[in-house]
């Protein structure tokens, strides 16, 4: 090896992937810059400073639990029954009470409300809990370099129940739960045969629920018309008062499953966006346009959007729009690099990893990330429907933020493991370290085992 590859091997052996580490710390500090930037709408309530003060305090919660989950080995048993065994419990209990007694932010029951006006907002727990949970399935049920048609099943239903806590938050959890599944699919050895029975699947599932969903076209249709109030009985319907005192009733999740077929319906006619007047319903499309529009090449500089005081949640799900304003096209371009190439290391790690569990691990916890950021750019640019998805790592939110560095700890200490392993004897290897039925052989392995030693 080179001076500079030896040079970097021992970086990686002490501190994790140091790419991974670049494209994180730039991450922050875009994100400081342009949280505090599109936040102009917090500052009359909040005040000058408070919107980057608890920025900053996400960050540095998220920043500390990196730094102790990157120094301990992926293998150590605890952490293995942390998020294996332990966190889906967590995470299946709060889906449980957020279906039950969650808070309705920005139209969809999405979150936890905890003391000290605090909230969580369990959807981003389930994309982290998912990623875990495949690795442990697909791991115990490798067969010969392919994945079992057993454990490609209990995958399946993995996904099937966590949508369906999901699916009232927002349909594009779902779907991006789908996304990470497939993409570990592929480094899991998973035949395409499998893979593409699995998609098939999941398309006919999204398609059968608009299919017995439809009938809420007509429930769309009398609340847009009416012309009485509108009462909301707790949690579970809407009354419609009409002037001869009588109510007609109609289920928020049939609210919840228009607004869906209303965002298809306007993203399919985006053509013509730019000859409609603007808005409440179509404010965040035009407005997130303008900002893009306006950054132009290079971008109007840093501080000086002007769209952010009047683009609704520009600090969380229309980040992006702002960062092109800014920064412009190629600073929109940099921002999708920075991910794409993060997905990349991950599978270059992936790739060197003996095991199975340590490489569907590394790249789903990349996937997931990556797959956000993508979904979060495309529904910016008008590529997908309007969907609340935040930037990872640079929006706004706390829950998102913290399971973004948890993620990004365990990438570091994968890597950091794997590195290490390699300059141990077979017989102490770390990676032998696992439980034997999670031992399972990487079927991606480019670094056979001999070259271990």
């Amino acid at each position: 090896m080179s001076e500079k590859q030896i040079k970097h091997e021992e970086v990686t052996k002490k501190y994790g992937d140091p790419w991974i580490w670049g494209i994180y710390f730039t991450l922050v500090i875009i994100s400081i810059i342009e949280s505090y930037s599109a936040s102009s709408r917090e500052v009359p309530a909040l005040g000058i400073y408070m919107p980057l003060v608890k920025q900053c305090i996400f960050l540095l919660i998220g920043g500390v639990m990196l730094y102790f989950i990157h120094r301990i080995d992926y293998n150590n048993r605890t952490l293995l029954a942390f998020i294996i065994y332990i966190l889906p419990i967590i995470t299946l209990a709060s889906l449980v009470y957020m279906l039950m007694f969650g808070e309705v932010i920005n139209g969809a029951q999405r979150a936890i409300k905890l003391p000290g006006n605090l909230t969580i907002q369990p959807a981003e727990l389930a994309k982290l809990t998912i990623v875990t949970i495949l690795s442990n399935i697909f791991a115990r049920n490798q067969r010969n370099q392919d994945v079992a048609s057993r454990g490609l099943f209990i995958a399946a239903l993995s996904i099937a129940l966590f949508g369906f806590f999901l699916i009232k938050s927002g349909l594009t959890n779902t779907l991006l739960l789908m996304a990470i599944s497939v993409s570990m699919m592929l480094i899991g050895g998973t035949k395409i045969r499998k893979i593409a029975i699995t998609f098939l699947a999941y398309s006919l599932i999204l398609g059968t629920l608009f299919i017995i969903k439809g009938h809420n076209d007509k429930q769309e249709q009398l609340l847009n018309n009416t012309t009485g109030e509108i009462v909301v009985n707790g949690n579970d319907t809407i009354a419609i008062a009409n002037s001869d005192n009588d109510k007609t009733k109609i289920s928020k999740s049939g609210l919840r499953d228009a607004t869906w077929q209303n965002r298809l319906h306007e993203w399919w006619e985006s053509d013509k966006l730019v000859y409609r007047p603007i808005t409440n319903k179509n404010q965040q499309e035009m407005f997130s346009r303008m900002a893009q529009a306006h950054g132009g090449i290079v971008g109007v500089g840093i501080g000086n959007s002007r769209e952010c005081s009047r683009l609704p949640l520009a600090f969380s799900d229309y980040i992006y729009s702002i960062i092109i304003e800014e920064m412009g096209f190629i600073g929109g371009v940099f921002v999708l690099i920075l991910y794409l190439w993060l997905l990349a290391r991950a599978l270059m790690i992936a790739r060197r990893c003996r095991r199975v569990l340590p490489a569907l691990l590394i790249t789903g916890m990349a996937s997931m990330i990556v797959f956000q950021a993508l979904f979060h750019m495309a529904i910016n640019v008008g590529v997908f429907p309007v969907s609340g998805q935040p930037l990872p790592l640079i929006s706004k939110g706390g829950t998102s933020i913290v399971v973004t560095n948890i993620a990004f700890g365990i990438m570091l200490s994968i890597s950091r493991t794997i590195a290490n392993a390699k300059d141990k004897k077979s017989s102490k290897n770390e990676e032998n370290q696992l439980p034997d039925e999670l031992r399972a052989e990487n079927p991606t392995q480019l670094i056979r085992p001999n070259e271990w030693k």
